[in-house]
């Protein structure tokens, strides 16, 4: 099947490697990468974020998210379907099993554990609270720990977690549907915030409150009925501290956001970005950080900025003017390249994942995906580019035509 996009896929050739010599040039409209359709079977596909292990070890296997329904929020009661696409077998589909707590943004944060050969984890609901699964693909040794996840570690056997009740409040989209939060009147509780789960265990502990986030350092256009949550973890490459957005959502619907990293024990915070005006971030080294921000360097609008891991740690923009400002960031090939997206642009609203070297401020884009205008807000379909583990190939989620959203392969190993 062919994907919906502007250009008849090539494959890369001599004049291509050529016409990509000097800075800021895209690739040539008609020598896009290799692209491809990898889910077959009945039903709408999609991973979620782009900071998740979503290739197996081996490259072989990739990890998916299948739904029957698109266009409407999930109810407590709306399952999806979590397998992997054997790349090796036609594209095979194999179910692995079921969760009832996922949304539209990160699924239900399926994911492979780092450090493992094959096993996977996941988060569902039983009864009074959500959990997480944990299983072996192969052996199909299956355990359940009391707590649900959101960023791992790099050994795989810790991760954190934050109050996904309380999210689905404040910021529809990326929390579960099941449950009202207890503390609903309650702008900054004390008794819930991030927590740091034991994988091995299944033991969960609060490390960081909500009310701690709220009275550390100084709060932009503090009110008394400013709703504070936080969410968008994500440890760093050396396991000691992760990352964290602490935002303060307001009656009618705005919010302001900081940028703060901390210790695996809730300790040392560090308000990196202070003015309330952070987004998609990825770690570049274990003390450095390449995030979306505005109002840093003289730069008013929304960029692509490199920050050390301190207070106000800002260093360098990175691609004023190529790089995209508004996508989903990772470093790839030694730190060299940037992977990102674009939101929907244009009255066509083509998606374009792409390629940025740093060395040359080149932007390679890997190709155009049209997002049809009922993919929009809570239930629309980002791309949140994955890459493989061999950084052979980026996977990403786009509608395919009538088909709705499927998982789309594009081969890079010729890019770059």
């Amino acid at each position: 099947m062919k994907i919906h996009r502007r250009d008849v896929l090539t494959t890369l050739s001599g004049a291509f490697v050529a016409l990509m010599a000097g800075a800021n040039r895209t690739i040539a409209k008609d020598a896009l990468p290799p692209s491809r359709i990898i889910t077959h079977e009945a039903g709408f596909f999609w991973f979620g974020y782009y900071d998740k292990l979503q290739f197996s070890p081996d490259n072989r296997y990739v990890l998916s998210n299948r739904v029957r329904f698109e266009h409407r929020s999930p109810t407590a009661n709306d399952e999806i379907e979590v397998g992997m696409i054997d790349l090796a077998d036609g594209d095979r589909w194999i179910p692995l099993g079921k969760s009832v707590a996922w949304n539209w943004q990160q699924g239900c944060m399926l994911q492979w554990i780092p450090g493992t050969e094959s096993s996977i984890i996941w988060n569902d609901r039983e009864g009074d609270r959500f959990v997480s699964h944990i299983l072996d693909v192969v052996t199909k040794e299956k355990r359940t720990i009391g707590s649900p996840i959101y960023a791992l570690c790099p050994d795989g056997k810790t991760a954190v977690s934050c109050d996904f009740t309380r999210v689905a409040d404040c910021r529809p989209g990326y929390g579960y549907a099941g449950f009202r939060d207890p503390h609903f009147d309650n702008m900054a509780p004390k008794e819930t915030g991030i927590t740091r789960v034991d994988l091995e265990t299944g033991k969960a502990e609060l490390i960081l409150s909500h009310h701690q986030l709220a009275t550390t350092g100084e709060i932009i256009n503090p009110t008394l009925d400013a709703k504070h949550h936080a969410y968008h973890l994500l440890v760093s490459p050396a396991g000691n501290r992760f990352i964290l957005l602490h935002r303060w959502a307001y009656p009618k619907g705005n919010h302001l956001t900081r940028l703060i990293t901390a210790n695996l024990d809730g300790s040392d915070l560090r308000i990196v970005i202070p003015n309330g005006y952070a987004s998609h971030f990825i770690w570049r080294d274990a003390d450095h950080i390449l995030s979306q921000a505005k109002g840093w360097l003289g730069n008013e609008n929304w960029g692509n900025f490199l920050f050390q891991d301190r207070d106000s740690g800002v260093v360098e923009e990175v691609g004023k003017g190529v790089l995209d400002s508004g996508g989903h960031i990772t470093y790839v090939r030694k730190n060299e390249w940037i992977l990102n997206d674009t939101y929907p642009k244009g009255k066509e609203r083509f998606q374009t994942p792409h390629l940025y070297h740093i060395a040359t401020n080149r932007r390679i884009n890997l190709g155009d995906y049209h997002s049809p205008s009922q993919y929009v807000g809570e239930w629309r379909v980002d791309n949140h580019p994955r890459v493989s583990r061999d950084e052979r190939y980026v996977c990403i989620d786009a509608p395919a035509s009538e088909r709705g959203r499927q998982l789309h392969l594009i081969d890079i190993s010729e890019v770059m």
